[in-house]
Parts: structure tokens; C-alpha cells; sequence
């Protein structure tokens, strides 16, 4: 059975002693001026010194959603349907 991202580790690669394993810590980041926190961001995590790496599909995840273009594709120009004619006025 294969391992779970949880449960693998890798040597870290700054003090090359340290074990690093997944953790879910709390990731800053600013936006302009507005500091953006987002809990429970998976980071491999050195347990000797520290080093953090964030996980690259989480942090293309985070990009996304941050992104203000986001959904704001190219929109497509649809013809406007004709206005129905409205009846004449009854004169009185």
C-alpha cells in the first residue's frame, strides 16, 4: 500500500540532517496592502531547523483564487435580441 503524503519524509536540504514531513501551519502572504492568512496550508517542515517548503500545488491553488482575474475571461459578444415593439397608444 502506498504511503501517504502525511507519512513520507525527505532529508532537508539546508541542514541536511533534519527530517522533513508535511505539516499544516498558517501561511501569510500580502495582497496589495491586506495581509492574507490561510489556515492549515500544507508546508513540508524540517524538524531540525525549521525550513519551510509550501506545497506547490497548494500554493498554485492559493494563487487562483487570489488572482483578481480570475473568471474574468475573455467574454464572448452575443448579438442583443431585437425589442418587441410595443403597441401604438390608444388616442382618446
Amino acid at each position: 500500500m502506498a504511503d501517504t503524503m502525511e507519512e513520507q519524509t525527505i532529508t532537508c536540504p539546508d541542514c541536511h540532517a533534519g527530517k522533513m514531513t508535511i505539516k499544516y501551519i498558517t501561511y501569510f502572504t500580502w495582497l496589495g496592502n491586506e495581509l492574507v492568512t490561510v489556515p492549515e496550508f500544507p508546508a513540508w517542515v524540517c524538524d531540525l531547523c525549521g525550513r519551510r517548503d509550501y506545497d506547490n500545488r497548494a500554493v498554485s491553488w492559493l494563487n487562483t483564487l487570489l488572482n483578481s482575474s480570475t473568471g474574468k475571461g475573455k467574454r464572448r459578444q452575443y448579438p442583443r435580441p431585437p425589442r418587441a415593439e410595443q403597441p401604438p397608444a390608444a388616442s382618446s
